[in-house]
């Protein structure tokens, strides 16, 4: 591990010499991830790629790419574009990446089961704003608004989110 990694930690996220509040699944860690389980994955992850909704904040970093009108994410295990990003209309089970609530305001997407998805394995794990401190997620890592800003001008092309085992 450097200090580039995001590494999880019953304090917080340690990056860059400091700890970052975070929330985590409400499935806790898990060694097995499944669909629907609420799990966060043990595991080395990188960071792939950074989306923002631009009507409601400035491009946070030169290779962020904007939410627009329709972007979806596929996390339906029996379709091909499971665990993907996709364009409304899509008749198969998802999720909006462009939402009322500012939850997906930000997101740093990981590359937990893609690009190659195992079926049922679950879909994306993200990086995003929390809905309040200690609110689990669907199994993506919550941060403050203001925490995930920075951390997102932070992070580098080495950088890498890991999820240690013996969190389990």
């Amino acid at each position: 591990m450097t200090p580039a990694d995001l590494v999880l930690t019953r304090r917080g996220l340690r990056f860059m010499g400091r700890y970052w509040p975070c929330t985590i699944g409400r499935g806790g860690v898990r060694m097995d991830k499944r669909e629907g389980d609420g799990g966060t994955p043990v595991g080395v992850h990188r960071i792939v790629g950074l989306l923002y909704r631009p009507d409601r904040m400035a491009k946070p970093t030169d290779w962020a790419v904007p939410i627009r009108p329709g972007d979806l994410w596929s996390d339906d295990p029996r379709h091909e574009d499971y665990n993907m990003m996709v364009r409304a209309p899509y008749p198969h089970s998802h999720e909006a990446l462009r939402r009322a609530d500012p939850l997906y305001d930000l997101v740093l997407l990981t590359d937990w089961n893609w690009p190659y998805a195992v079926k049922g394995r679950g879909s994306a794990i993200f990086l995003h704003r929390w809905r309040r401190p200690g609110f689990p997620t669907e199994g993506c890592i919550g941060f403050r608004p203001d925490h995930l800003h920075r951390i997102a001008g932070l992070i580098r092309y080495e950088t890498r989110l890991v999820v240690p085992a013996s969190l389990t």
